[in-house]
């Protein structure tokens, strides 16, 4: 399937912004296994990069279902079929990580 702009191209410096964070997130992660830091203490910090991953993600989907599922819905037809069910299996991945 052809993709014209991107549904988040509005929000790309508040994504990038928390993947930066993200990233930093789990750079810490690996230095605390690195030192052996305790594992609940490493696990509460796996839990807030998940959480700010899951974050990116919501934002993304959102923007994917304001902007793609939106035109495409409006087109009709094929494309609002494919661009459905595209949205429908990304949410059931997101559901099942």
């Amino acid at each position: 399937m052809q993709h014209g702009t991107v549904g988040y191209v509005e929000d790309k410096e508040q994504l990038l912004k928390r993947l930066r964070r993200a990233e930093g997130q789990v750079r810490g992660i690996q230095r605390m296994v690195e030192e052996d830091v305790y594992c609940i203490d490493v696990l509460t910090q796996v839990s807030a990069a998940t959480k700010a991953l899951e974050t990116v993600a919501l934002q993304l989907l959102d923007d994917h279902l304001a902007h793609c599922v939106a035109r495409a819905s409006a087109e009709g037809g094929v494309v609002a079929q494919d661009v459905l069910q595209e949205a429908s299996a990304a949410i059931a991945r997101l559901v099942r990580s």
